[in-house]
């Protein structure tokens, strides 16, 4: 058993995240603008091309953006040349964050990134300062009452690494990024369609914040967040609601 309160927090992030959907748009056409210039414009010798035309379905995008986006990642339209950027730093009570960034001006975004980090009690860090505590995964959540047996059965015939039950009844299933697609196709073949299903930076360990200080650091999650150049927070606060 494992987590705390796992269930109620993804599901407050995913309600924060569906209710900016515009926002969640354009981060999903950086991200196929990008992995289509990295790794060309065919989804099917494309990985991370395919994971993100995925989040665009799961977001509602028209598919006339995705194509767009794609031709303009391949060549076809011009465009911002967007490069990837990671920074890392501190939340309250040395809770580590990862900010994922992708921009057309570095200057800009850390300037904005180190701002929402010291406007709200926190501070940024070297490159590598956090990020050991975190791994690069893909993850599954399932909401409390799946099945526990025939989702572990299925889950590892599929390839993942392991299955966890967190404390608050949900499932988690955890394999290598590399083979997100391939598992994830695969627990819907047998039935299984993840609430939440994502390449992520899991942390190791968790931060309960409670009371004031769950407060301060939701403001400072929130802050980086609503960024425009960033694409991901990571953390491994654990708001307790």
């Amino acid at each position: 058993m494992a987590g705390h309160s796992k269930w109620a927090n993804i599901k407050h992030k995913k309600a924060a995240a569906d209710a900016k959907r515009g926002k969640a748009w354009t981060r999903i056409i950086k991200e196929i603008t990008v992995a289509a210039r990295l790794g060309g414009g065919d989804p099917n010798s494309n990985p991370r091309l395919r994971l993100a035309m995925d989040k665009g379905a799961d977001a509602n995008m028209p598919k006339d953006n995705v194509t767009r986006a794609i031709q303009r990642g391949v060549g076809g339209l011009d465009g911002a040349n967007y490069e990837e950027i990671r920074y890392e730093g501190y939340g309250l009570n040395g809770a580590a964050v990862i900010v994922d960034t992708m921009t057309d001006n570095r200057t800009r975004t850390v300037a904005e990134v180190r701002h929402a980090f010291s406007k709200h009690g926190g501070n940024m860090g070297t490159d590598g300062s956090v990020a050991f505590l975190f791994t690069h995964c893909g993850q599954f959540l399932f909401a409390p009452g799946t099945p526990e047996d025939k989702l572990m059965d299925a889950a590892l015939e599929a390839g993942a690494d392991d299955v966890v039950t967190n404390d608050d009844g949900s499932l988690e299933v955890v394999c290598p990024p590399n083979d997100f697609p391939a598992v994830k196709a695969a627990l819907e073949a047998a039935g299984f369609k993840a609430e939440v299903a994502e390449v992520t930076m899991k942390p190791q360990n968790e931060v309960i914040f409670t009371g004031e200080d769950a407060v301060k650091m939701q403001k400072l999650l929130d802050a980086l967040e609503n960024l425009d150049d960033v694409q991901e927070v990571y953390t491994n606060a654990v708001i307790d609601e």
